[in-house]
């Protein structure tokens, strides 16, 4: 069982280790990601967007430079210290954990991408989270939520993997363990070892539609790609829900 651990994202995320392990994460798939969003979405440059466990911001930071109002959040401290470089009358940056509602029925649209979700052991922390988003959002917003696709993770998972990132070597082993994918993430920093763990679990289309059903958000379109093609379970490779709130909870 998984037990031990339960809150590893506190320390990981906000380490800056883990910003080192992940630096080269593609800025411009992201950036195309958001453009075929928004694209879809047509949100007027009136709306309010709330980025949801943003990381240091680069999805609500691209999503700004488009023109729009964007207020965003995550858990990490150093994360939002990072992302407050970036503010200004548009664009502002909060600590604030995915369980709380922020600013209640105030969003016009609320994101929560690249696979920020799923880390709680209890599952109605998970539901307590989308909740959360739903509560954040006016009656008739909508939530795009960006997820792995767990069957194809599962399929393809290679059991272990090395990363040299500038001077540290990343050993990462991952293993499935009570429904999660645990990754287990160790290396030496100037003679100190370390070790890290990450643990996402395994959340299917018909999980979420139980979540969202609960949070009254009514899921409109389901997409497999940045491209936004169409989800195949075998063959995709993210799970992209978008859903509108029907009512208040």
């Amino acid at each position: 069982m998984i037990k031990q651990n339960e809150n590893w994202f506190e320390t990981w995320f906000d380490s800056s280790y883990y910003h080192l392990l992940y630096k080269d994460r593609d800025e411009k798939e992201a950036e195309l990601f958001i453009s075929n969003l928004l694209t879809y979405l047509n949100p007027s440059k009136n709306d309010l967007l709330l980025d949801v466990a943003c990381g240091k911001g680069r999805h609500a930071i691209y999503m700004n430079k488009l023109g729009y109002q964007v207020e965003a959040f995550d858990l990490s401290e150093n994360s939002i210290i990072a992302a407050k470089k970036f503010e200004n009358k548009q664009l502002k940056f909060y600590v604030n954990d995915i369980r709380n509602p922020f600013k209640l029925n105030y969003y016009d649209y609320a994101f929560n991408l690249f696979t920020s979700f799923g880390y709680f052991v209890d599952d109605k922390d998970n539901q307590q989270a989308i909740n959360a988003i739903s509560k954040s959002l006016k009656m008739g917003g909508k939530f795009v939520l960006d997820f792995m696709n767990s069957k194809m993770v599962i399929d393809s998972l290679l059991p272990s993997e090395h990363k040299k990132i500038e001077h540290i070597d990343f050993f990462i082993k991952k293993k499935i363990v009570d429904y999660f994918i645990v990754k287990e993430i160790t290396f030496n920093d100037l003679g100190k070892d370390f070790k890290f763990t990450e643990q996402v679990k395994t959340i299917f289309y018909t999980d979420f539609l139980t979540y969202f059903d609960a949070a009254n958000l009514k899921i409109e379109a389901v997409f497999g790609d940045y491209n936004l093609n169409p989800f195949d379970e075998n063959t995709s490779e993210r799970l992209i829900l978008i859903a509108t709130k029907t009512t208040n909870i």
